[in-house]
């Protein structure tokens, strides 16, 4: 590896590093930023949904950016956005203006993975390519184990903000390594970028989430909960119309007239839904109902990150093997009865009894489903359409969570406590289960070997897998 490949190596390790430390920091300090600034649940969901928000609406569009107007610069654009964001976060005087910062850290993070795994793609050749990609995705992957104890750590110690603020680091280092590489004289070319369904996109998903979000206070029958719901719904209607008859959609609706990769998204929809909403509402419940401190309702879910990280390379082999389907129905369905399990929770709380057995065997579901899930979608098209299918798969986990955690407070209801927590948990389990029958009754596993994945285009998933859909 030369030094210009190492800095590249570093520049793209460092720059997804942060986004995906944002990802999984965050969750264990929302009950200290409710109790801080106000707002109650409302103001958690707004703090990880308006993240996921802008994330979702252009992480389809990023890559046609970084094609269009160079590697480097728009990780620079991301990089500086995102810190500049995170200090807007650490400052915030008040919830909306928190919420505002998170919709700008959403939009730069967007940036960010794309364009790191572009980077690597367009600097290795294709041997080394493979392990650098193993590289980042093993680094990058620290991050989720890191990211609950350190914002633990620092919410207990020192305070919330400096979830935030702790992004200063990563990004400065990335900066210094960045201003050593530069994009080529002449850009690639012909990208073109889709900006009618990248706002249609957003205005649909703003509109249904905030309505989702305010009904629990405001009610269905509110003009500022109607009106944006029906707008929301009109521009998504208008989303799809578009993609229909663009020259250049961001989200080919062709690719889901193929078997396994309409089944393997609509799957990956219900199944990242609830993946989210369990991830969402656990933290919350071990800190404001059972009295946990940030760092142990981080240690407290952290088995399921380590399995996950652990196994899930296993999962990918065994199914690589014998097939998709069979790891697609089972993973969720243990998944499912890992949240049941966790129906035996009785104040006041036996955290090893009634919550460590759901979480491992959620752990070991998500391990099964995980690269099996990406290997049924990403094979089941050409190799040359990978990356734009990675892309597809990985909004509508991002969208998919979205919703879910938008949805909480209709579950949840007026005040969280053991049996809202348990309705959350039945949701969550029904829509896991959802995501088993699907696979089992939709996925086919191919007669002949699929066609190989582009390494980038797999890693393209990593960053939502083991948290859920919450992690940029």
């Amino acid at each position: 590896m030369t030094s210009h490949e190492r800095v590249v190596l570093w520049v793209a390790i460092l720059a997804s590093f942060v986004a995906f430390l944002d990802g999984s920091i965050v969750n264990v300090a929302l009950p200290a930023i409710a109790s801080d600034l106000g707002g109650g649940l409302a103001l958690q969901q707004w703090v990880l949904d308006g993240y996921l928000l802008t994330l979702g609406s252009l992480i389809l569009v990023a890559g046609a950016l970084s094609d269009a107007y160079g590697r480097v610069r728009v990780l620079r654009t991301g990089l500086l956005l995102f810190g500049a964001a995170s200090l807007l976060c650490a400052m915030a005087p008040s919830g909306p203006v928190l919420v505002v910062a998170r919709l700008l850290q959403g939009a730069a993070a967007a940036l960010l993975v794309p364009s790191s795994l572009a980077l690597i793609t367009s600097t290795f050749k294709e041997e080394p390519r493979a392990r650098a990609i193993g590289l980042w995705t093993g680094w990058t992957g620290t991050a989720f184990i890191v990211g609950p104890l350190l914002g633990g750590v620092l919410v207990d110690t020192i305070g919330w903000r400096w979830v935030f603020g702790i992004n200063v680091v990563p990004i400065a280092a990335t900066m210094a390594l960045l201003a050593r590489l530069h994009d080529p004289a002449h850009g690639t070319g012909g990208a073109h970028v889709d900006i009618p369904g990248a706002l249609l996109a957003a205005l649909g998903l703003a509109g249904t989430v905030f309505a989702l979000i305010m009904q629990g206070t405001l009610g269905w029958n509110s003009p500022l909960v109607l009106v944006p719901f029906v707008a929301g719904l009109v521009c998504l209607a208008g989303f799809i119309w578009w993609q229909a008859r663009a020259k250049h959609p961001m989200m080919p609706l062709g690719l889901f007239r193929i078997r396994n990769f309409g089944v393997g998204n609509l799957a990956t929809a219900s199944i990242y839904a609830g993946l989210s909403l369990g991830m969402f509402i656990i933290p919350i419940f071990l800190q404001e109902v059972a009295g946990f401190s940030a760092l142990a309702a981080g240690l407290a879910t952290l088995p399921l990150t380590i399995m996950s990280l652990s196994f899930s390379a296993l999962f990918g082999t065994l199914a690589g093997k014998h097939g998709p389907r069979l790891f697609m129905a089972l993973g969720p369905l243990l998944a499912g009865c890992g949240f049941l399990l966790m129906l035996t929770s009785r104040e006041p709380l036996d955290y090893w009894w009634q919550i460590l057995p759901g979480v491992v065997l959620f752990g070991l579901g998500l391990s099964v489903t995980v690269a099996p899930l990406t290997a049924a979608v990403l094979g089941s098209i050409a190799a040359d359409r990978s990356g734009i299918g990675s892309a597809i798969n990985n909004a509508v986990a991002r969208v998919a969570g979205l919703v879910s955690v938008a949805a909480t407070g209709t579950i949840v209801g007026a005040t969280l406590d053991y049996a809202s927590f348990h309705r959350v948990l039945l949701v969550t389990a029904a829509l896991l289960f959802a995501g088993s029958a699907i696979s089992a009754i939709g996925i086919r596993n191919l007669p002949v070997p699929a066609p190989p994945v582009a390494p980038e285009a797999a890693a393209a998933c990593h960053d939502r897998n083991v948290n859920g859909g919450t992690k940029p």
